[in-house]
């Protein structure tokens, strides 16, 4: 889609919720330089592997951020913050040789060694990890590292700004933080000196002029420190308010559980003399037990495994749809979300430009969405491997080409993908979840007059011919209701309760195939 095809009316107009959310940054802004770029900012923390809701956030962001572009022409930047000085608070479940990180508890996650043998610390490794998962997306960002951030001075004068508002910003946090500890709260933590460790220790003096704080160190002797050069860090919070004023961040999204975080860090920044970012809360994703996915607990979809059994356009759909309702997050929901970006790219249309901005792929693919489809269904090509048993991409690419025999050769390439991704989520999820019974009376009857119609019936006839057929077996045992033959249908032939159309199914798979099949199943 050209920028021709739409006008200032159609943007303004746009009801999708990164519209929305432009609109009412836009409205925010008003008064700022023109020329200043709008910082939009992610933050990650690296004390697991990065998981999909980590990719959702930078995902969201990213829908918003070409929508305020699009909406206003403003300069924009998307900085991706790793939290990556912070103390390791527990050793996750998820990764190797995890009694040897025990030793390293509260040390910053760039001190903690690598358990994957790979990198020189566990941050370095969970941060390539997330830039190459973000580099694959071609999602445009800065990453900044909180270690680098806090050793280069980058975030000097907004530690000498906490240090001279400390007196402030512990009136807005010890009223929120239970009486035990506020006896030994402050935002400024520092580094140890002998054990390196990250300290939760009271500051025992503060001297604003010289940038300095006093503190026990775990051996008992007091310690002078600068507040700047790495020497200390920021309390959560405090640092990510801290992380707002430094960097002049404009709109950062957070997880519903971070709400009342939210409004207590823009109170900080109000109290250094700046102004909180905008943005939303999200809700949470679910595994499939409706529990919160958890980077230490390994639980719910990594990035990978979606990426294995479909495409990273699917996952940015699953991404942009309904982010203030809470989803769950598992194996079960890929091939319905797949199919779903397939038809809303069918739906997409350039002339209509006032749909257009609404529809799901003009965000996924910033205003311009890919034009080829491929020529059948996610669904309807895990049901052909299904039937067919089969896993080579030749035999079931020869399903589709006698199914679709006018597919052009752009249509069958946007086919290639999916072959694999449908063999994959078979041999994993369908294949194990298959449980034949044995057909009932009516049921065997029903199958046995489908199967002699489809022995007669033409091979590649219309699928409603075949589509018919179906239904007048199902209606000649007197079914009540109709539904109860397709699901003894699909249980008996198919191993499963649900299945495909019948109609397309068996233009594709063939006429007398499928008759072979249900035969099988009657025999089995």
């Amino acid at each position: 889609m050209t920028e021709t095809n739409w006008t200032k009316e159609h943007i303004e107009n746009a009801k999708a919720w990164p519209f929305q959310e432009a609109r009412a940054l836009a409205k925010r802004l008003q008064g700022t330089a023109e020329d200043k770029p709008i910082v939009f900012e992610t933050g990650y923390g690296p004390s697991g592997l990065p998981h999909i809701g980590t990719f959702g956030e930078v995902a969201r962001t990213t829908m918003v951020r070409r929508a305020f572009e699009t909406l206003t022409g403003r300069p924009t930047r998307l900085i991706s913050f790793s939290d990556d000085m912070d103390g390791l608070r527990k050793v996750p479940d998820n990764v190797p040789n995890r009694e040897k990180l025990e030793q390293y508890l509260q040390m910053p996650l760039t001190r903690v060694p690598d358990p994957f043998g790979s990198n020189y610390s566990f941050a370095e490794t969970n941060n390539q990890k997330l830039r190459a998962f973000l580099d694959q997306f071609g999602f445009d960002y800065e990453f900044i590292s909180a270690t680098d951030a806090y050793s280069s001075g980058q975030f000097d004068d907004m530690l000498l700004r906490m240090l001279e508002k400390y007196d402030d910003v512990m009136d807005i946090i010890l009223p929120t933080i239970g009486e035990e500890r506020r006896q030994t709260y402050s935002p400024f933590l520092p580094i140890s000196p002998t054990t390196g460790k990250v300290l939760y220790v009271p500051m025992l003096e503060r001297n604003v002029s010289a940038g300095t704080v006093v503190f026990e160190d775990e051996n008992g002797e007091k310690v002078e420190t600068k507040v700047t050069g790495g020497a200390v860090k920021l309390q959560w919070k405090a640092d990510w308010a801290g992380r707002w004023f430094a960097l002049g961040v404009d709109y950062e999204m957070a997880g519903e559980d971070l709400t009342e975080s939210v409004k207590l860090s823009g109170r900080i920044v109000k109290a250094l003399g700046g102004r909180p970012p905008a943005g939303f809360n999200y809700q949470l994703f679910l595994d499939e037990n409706g529990q919160k996915i958890s980077k230490s607990k390994g639980n719910g979809l990594t990035i990978e495994e979606w990426l294995h059994y479909a495409s990273p356009d699917s996952l940015s759909l699953y991404m942009f749809q309904a982010p203030k309702k809470a989803k769950k997050l598992y194996f079960d929901i890929i091939p319905k979300t797949v199919d779903e970006y397939w038809s809303f790219l069918e739906r997409y249309n350039p002339d209509e430009p006032a749909k257009a901005v609404d529809n799901p792929v003009w965000h996924l693919h910033g205003g311009n969405p890919p034009q080829i489809l491929p020529p059948v269904s996610f669904s309807l090509l895990l049901n052909i491997v299904n039937a067919s048993g089969t896993s080579d991409p030749e035999i079931l690419r020869g399903f589709v080409e006698k199914y679709r025999p006018n597919a052009s050769p752009e249509e069958m390439a946007a086919l290639e993908p999916l072959l694999g991704y449908a063999v994959n989520y078979f041999e994993d999820f369908v294949k194990p979840k298959k449980k034949f019974r044995s057909p009932t009376d009516q049921e065997r009857a029903a199958l046995e007059m489908l199967a002699e119609a489809l022995e007669k019936a033409p091979e590649g006839a219309d699928e409603d011919l075949y589509q018919t057929a179906v239904f007048d077996a199902g209606k000649a045992q007197n079914y009540e209701n109709i539904r109860q033959w397709f699901t003894g249908l699909y249980e008996v032939a198919f191993g499963q309760s649900e299945g495909p159309r019948m109609g397309p199914f068996i233009k594709i798979f063939g006429a007398s195939e499928t008759a072979r099949m249900l035969r099988a199943a009657l025999a089995r």
